[in-house]
Formats: structure tokens, C-alpha cells, sequence
């Protein structure tokens, strides 16, 4: 197999929306072993999170003639109540907007590094999870500026739905009532996540049980009522500092109050007559899914199949080069120069012609300015939701506190708890080692500098139109995840619900293995990674799940809206529309 000039294809399947979960074709793709996505289908507006109350705010929001932006603040609010594992006030994260009429937007609400940081303040290799590790968060500032700019409801109509969650308390779902405990049982210590989070009367949560947070009903109403100032420079940023105090934070009350939300243009890609949108630095998802599409143009990818060893090889070699670039050359791009040539279709086609379609490429030797040592590995948790409102505004939006429940650290008096996202720098300057860790100097720590990210919300276009919503949890997998939805449709024309359900692969560079889904069929996927394994790469066991791509589907043509909750994580994630 070769680079080809093949023309471009239409997503004709994506427009072929299945009707239910049942009649899919088995045949068309080789069924993902993970929990089968949850599908509603609509006709005018929809909201897909994984969180059923929080979907139901948002869907509420629609039905009272919010938009889409308008919706999606309520929504993220209601996530900080509902889902408090990712869900946040105290973390950061990126929102992309497409609204006819103007051009595609992204509100940048990454955290930033206290004016008191070091780039070497975590050389003794100091845990993550206490107030130390908290960048500046982000959350409510970016929430504002995208309904400065986009939203037409009042702020407090938006606020006040996750103040009545928290005040009269929801019930708490399965997945909740694991997550609960089990960071409970992790945390001996964290008095105040005890306080908060703890089962009055110290019996484990069970689904069906009702929480209640009434401090956090409390910080909700004053950012309600007074606005994000409520958060940087009132009485929750003194809350804030305190902690910070008690714990040995750097966040100072100078620092919430120089926080800004920041709006960026997207990156743009096209791709088989499609306009895809997605974050510009300080993530790396827009620019690696660039390198990685771009790349894959120049194949005949579908005639082999879609889990084909000669796909899956092509495939792991794309993904390998973008997490080499990624590496050499992605940071805040305020802070550093990130090359325009990332995400041009010409440096797709050369890293293509460099490909052996036949043999793996070592990674350390795409590297060689880089010095690779040993290490540990390393995980991360976020949570990404996507709505559409019946005007055509669409919104992707993934935000985090870092790993599952962030820092563990809650702010007392305040309820919410706090990120660990500066693990998401780069702590040592030049140890990069063959586990997850990378030394290399765009990411080094530096007052006020984001942290780079992998999250990659995005929005796929036709003739201006979105057809596609989609993003994902996951940490450095998010890029692939998102990638695996985007080609399933585009290239190997499934269908949107299929494009979801279907399992998923990824390669970081380093460490130098491929990581696959599980398949229902045990059979082929021995083969293929026999197959895999001759070509010369290192496979890991096959993992249960690979992100959560709660993803909407529009058919331009009738305007049906496919809304796709993808369970592969918590089991119960929410889909709601009308």
C-alpha cells in the first residue's frame, strides 16, 4: 500500500442515521466488547453528557429558548454538582462554538501556573494530590466569556439549575456511588472530601441514595448571583487563598484576579470534503488530529478494512509521528513559537512518504534530539459533552480537574474541589522517558504559562453546517479517540452510531506499543495483532475502554439529530432531546 491522490468521499453514512441500537449491521463493523452506546434520536435540539441530570438541565435550558452556548453553561455548572470526578468549578478546559453567521470559535479556559512557580518546583517527584499541584482555574471565567460573546439567557437563569441540584440534593446514579467510594477509600487524610462527599453516617453510597452539597450550593449561588467576579475577586477567591494557605498552594488572590479566559481561532482542517474545528494551542488535540488526518489522506485505507493489519499499522504510524511532534514542539503558544507547518496538508504528505507501509518505525528514532530514560507511568480523567440547539449553534466542550477528582483537595467552606493540572506540565527539563513522561522545553513550568492539554473537542462541518459533534475523556488517548470517531465516519463510512460503538486504538510514541479495544471478534483480532507484531510493533493487552465520545449526529438533509451517550466509562451516560 501506497499514498494515493484518492478524490475525496462524501460522509454519506453518517447521514444514514440507524434508527435504534438494535438494528445495527454487524456485518459493517467488528462490534466494540465495551458497553453499547445509549442513542435518542430528535428533530430540533439535543444534549449529550455523561450525566443524566446534568443532560437534563441542559435540555431544559433548550426548552425555554436558550441556545446552544446557553445550554451548555447550564450544563457545565450542573456536571460540577453531578459528576464531581471531572465535572468542575475548580479546573479549566476548552469550549468550541460554531453559530451560523460567524465563524467557528474557542474559549480557551485552561488553567495557568501561579505566578510562584518554579520550573523545577516538583523535582523531588511530589505527589499531585495537594494544593501545590493546582493550577489557576479557569472554569468559571471561560463559562462567562462564551456567554459574553455567545449566550442570550441571563447568567443566573443558567446557574441556578446546578444551585438547586446541590441545595436539594440528586440521586446518585451506580457509576456515581462507585466513584464515591472508591475515592473515599483512596484518601484517608482529605478531611474536607470526607466532609463533603462522605454518606451521612458513614454507610458507602448507593444508587438511589440522594447527596446533597450544601456548601457548594452556597459558591454556586454567589457566582450566580454576582457573576464570575464572585469567584477571582470575592468571597469564594478568599476561600480559595485560605486553602491555598493551609495546604501549601501557591494560588494567591493576585492570581484569580489576573485570570482571563481567553477566545482563540480554531484549527481548521478539511478533510474528505469536510470542515473539522478544534482547539489551538495550549492543547495539542487540533494540531496532532491535523498531522494524524493529513497524514492518512494519502492511503487507500478502506479497501483493506477498517481493522486490517495494513490499516492498523498505518494508523499507529500516523498517531506515532503526531505524539513525536507533539512533544518536540507544542506548549502555551504565548509562551513559545509552535510552528504554522503542523497543521498544513503538505507536512501530512511528507510524513506519509516516509512511512514503510510494511514495518514499524522505532519511535526513539523519529527523536534523536531527544534523550529517552526509564519511568512509570501515568493516568488522567476528564469529561466531554456536545450540544446542538434548533438554530444550528453548535457547542463541543471538554473540561477536567486533571486525574479523577483532581487533587482530592475540596476548598472548605466552598464544596468544590480542586484540579492537579499542573502534573500536565513538564516537570523535568530533558527526562523524557519510554513510559508517559516527556522533559522536552515547550511544556517546562512558568508563572502564568498553560499547561498543555490533549483535550480535543471539535465540530465537523459541511457547506457550513455542522454534522458532527463529538470529543472525549481519556487523557493523551483523547487525540486518538477523537481521531478513531472522526475516520470511522469519514473514511470508512459508518454510521454514527457505529462510528461510536466501534473499538477504538492508540499510540503515543511513547511508550513505543499500540494499545487496542477489545473486539467482540477474539478471533481476527489475535490475527491482526500477530500480523502487527510481525511488521515489528510492540502490542499491550488489549484494554476494556478507550474514552467516552458523547457525540450528536445532524443529517443535513432532514435535520435529524442522532445523539449518541457513549457508555464505555460510567454505563450511564445521558442522551436527551426533542
Amino acid at each position: 500500500m501506497t499514498p494515493t491522490d484518492r478524490p475525496n468521499r462524501s460522509w454519506a453514512a453518517l447521514l444514514v442515521l440507524v434508527a435504534a441500537v438494535s438494528t445495527w449491521c454487524a456485518c459493517a463493523v467488528l462490534r466494540a466488547a465495551p458497553a453499547a452506546p445509549y442513542v435518542v434520536h430528535a428533530q430540533r435540539h439535543g444534549v449529550v453528557t455523561s450525566s443524566a441530570p446534568a443532560t437534563q438541565v441542559g435540555l431544559t435550558i433548550l426548552q425555554r429558548g436558550g441556545n446552544a452556548v446557553d445550554a451548555a453553561v447550564a450544563t457545565a455548572f450542573a456536571l460540577a454538582v453531578t459528576w464531581p470526578e471531572a465535572g468542575n468549578i475548580g479546573g479549566g478546559g476548552f469550549m468550541m462554538v460554531h453559530a451560523p453567521g460567524r465563524e467557528p470559535a474557542m474559549i480557551d479556559y485552561r488553567e495557568v501556573a501561579p505566578e510562584a512557580s518554579t520550573s523545577d518546583m516538583f523535582a523531588l517527584d511530589e505527589s499531585v494530590h495537594t494544593a501545590k499541584a493546582a493550577g489557576v482555574p479557569g472554569t468559571v471565567r471561560g463559562l462567562a466569556l462564551a456567554h459574553e460573546k455567545f449566550g442570550s439567557l441571563p447568567w443566573r437563569d443558567l446557574v441556578m439549575p446546578a444551585v438547586k441540584l446541590a441545595e436539594e440534593g440528586f440521586i446518585v446514579s451506580a457509576a456515581l456511588a462507585g466513584s464515591v467510594n472508591e475515592m473515599l477509600g483512596l484518601s484517608p487524610g482529605f478531611e474536607e472530601l470526607e466532609r463533603v462527599y462522605g454518606k451521612p453516617g458513614g454507610e458507602p453510597w448507593r444508587a438511589g441514595d440522594r447527596m446533597v452539597l450544601p456548601d457548594l450550593a452556597k459558591t454556586l449561588r454567589a457566582i450566580a448571583d454576582q457573576g464570575s467576579d464572585a469567584f477571582y475577586t470575592g468571597p469564594i477567591a478568599g476561600l480559595i487563598t485560605a486553602e491555598m494557605e493551609r495546604g501549601g498552594g501557591l494560588i494567591t488572590r493576585e492570581d484569580l484576579a489576573a485570570y482571563r479566559a481567553i477566545a482563540r481561532a480554531p484549527v481548521h482542517i478539511r478533510f474528505r470534503d469536510h470542515d473539522i474545528y478544534a482547539p489551538a494551542p495550549p492543547s495539542s488535540g487540533g494540531a496532532a488530529l491535523a498531522m494524524i488526518l493529513h497524514t492518512l489522506e494519502h492511503f487507500e485505507l478502506r479497501e483493506p478494512g477498517r481493522y486490517s493489519p495494513d490499516t492498523l499499522h498505518l494508523m499507529a504510524e500516523a498517531m506515532r509521528r503526531a505524539f513525536a511532534d507533539r512533544a518536540r514542539y507544542l506548549g502555551d503558544s504565548d509562551f513559545v513559537i509552535v510552528p504554522d507547518f503542523l497543521t498544513s496538508r503538505d507536512y501530512g504528505r511528507m510524513i506519509a512518504l516516509h512511512i514503510d507501509p510494511h514495518r514499524a518505525t522505532p519511535s526513539e528514532s523519529l527523536t534523536p534530539d531527544v534523550v529517552i530514560v526509564e519511568g512509570p507511568p501515568g493516568g488522567e480523567s476528564t469529561t466531554h459533552f456536545s450540544v446542538i440547539d434548533a438554530r444550528g449553534m453548535a457547542v463541543s466542550n471538554t473540561y477536567t480537574i486533571e486525574q479523577s477528582w483532581g487533587s482530592r483537595v475540596v476548598v472548605r467552606g466552598a464544596g468544590f474541589l480542586l484540579n492537579n493540572e499542573m502534573g500536565d506540565f513538564n516537570w523535568e527539563k530533558g527526562h523524557t522517558d519510554r513510559a508517559w513522561r516527556i522533559g522536552t522545553a515547550p511544556n517546562l513550568i512558568q508563572p502564568r504559562k498553560r499547561m498543555l492539554s490533549s483535550m480535543t473537542p471539535v465540530i465537523v462541518t459541511r457547506d457550513g453546517k455542522p454534522v458532527l459533534i463529538t470529543g472525549s475523556p481519556g487523557g493523551r488517548t483523547i487525540i486518538n479517540t477523537v481521531a478513531c470517531v472522526i475516520l470511522n465516519g469519514l473514511e470508512f463510512e459508518m454510521n454514527a452510531v457505529e462510528a461510536v460503538a466501534a473499538p477504538r486504538m492508540h499510540h503515543q510514541w511513547l511508550p513505543d506499543r499500540i494499545q487496542l479495544e477489545a473486539w467482540d471478534d477474539q478471533a481476527g483480532m489475535r490475527a491482526a495483532m500477530a500480523e502487527l507484531e510481525v511488521r515489528g510493533h510492540t502490542l499491550r493487552k488489549p484494554v476494556a475502554s478507550q474514552g467516552c465520545a458523547n457525540t450528536i449526529a445532524i443529517d443535513p438533509a432532514s435535520g435529524r439529530i442522532t445523539l449518541i451517550a457513549d457508555r464505555r466509562i460510567d454505563g450511564e451516560g445521558g442522551a436527551a432531546g426533542e
